[in-house]
């Protein structure tokens, strides 16, 4: 009780924000390790190959439908389709003359643009070369860009909507909706062979953390009055 009055309630989502950004970072840089020391070479050979016929790698598991559902949900995580949904949100605040929430959520899916092209240059990891890609790729592999965008995308969105939704219920489905939209990107994106799996785990990771952090700032800002509040 005492430390819920030394914080406040109103601290305690950026506290608890602070630390999940503590843990992704943490568990990105520990992933990051390995793959650069290539102790995860075995395991994404494994997983990799398990999504694929054992008598045919060039052959992915499941119907011919199944694969095309997969695509669909790559696309989820693509430049056209978060572009979209981006300025979908950004017209939306505003139209609600929230110009400065509108550049705070830009600065998120901006900054982590260039976030995720700087890591991808660093590390310079190479794609998966064991089985066929069956979907357009140009970049380095590490981190998964359609993973991390898709979580800094989906999870700053969700966010912000949940945090004027007055139901813990609703708050909670928000979120998970956006989590299960991330998941289901970085999984096709294994399941196509573009990526090895601590590629997308990676991507997750930085991504969750880059959005959480964009969000504690924005929420700080806005109890400075520098950007407008959601519900406002």
């Amino acid at each position: 009780m005492r430390l819920n009055r030394w914080l406040g309630r109103k601290e305690w989502p950026v506290v608890l924000a602070l630390l999940l950004i503590a843990g992704a970072l943490w568990a990105f840089l520990e992933i990051a390790d390995e793959v650069i020391e290539g102790e995860t070479g075995a395991i994404d050979r494994l997983l990799l190959r398990a999504m694929r016929s054992q008598a045919d790698p060039t052959d992915p598991l499941g119907p011919r439908w199944f694969e095309e559902m997969m695509r669909d949900f790559t696309a989820l995580g693509g430049i056209g389709v978060l572009t979209l949904i981006v300025i979908t949100a950004v017209g939306y605040l505003l139209i609600m003359d929230k110009p400065r929430a509108a550049l705070a959520v830009m600065f998120a899916v901006g900054g982590g643009a260039l976030l995720s092209t700087l890591v991808k240059m660093g590390i310079d990891r190479p794609r998966p070369d064991i089985v066929p890609h069956d979907s357009y790729v140009s970049s380095a592999s590490f981190p998964s860009g359609h993973s991390m965008m898709a979580a800094v995308v989906y999870l700053t969105l969700a966010v912000m909507i949940a945090r004027v939704r007055p139901h813990w219920r609703l708050k909670a489905y928000i979120l998970f909706c956006a989590v299960a939209i991330s998941m289901l990107v970085g999984v096709s994106r294994v399941y196509l062979g573009v990526h090895w799996p601590t590629d997308v785990l990676a991507g997750w990771f930085i991504g969750a953390g880059w959005a959480l952090l964009c969000w504690a700032l924005t929420l700080w800002l806005q109890r400075k009055g520098e950007v407008e509040d959601e519900a406002g």
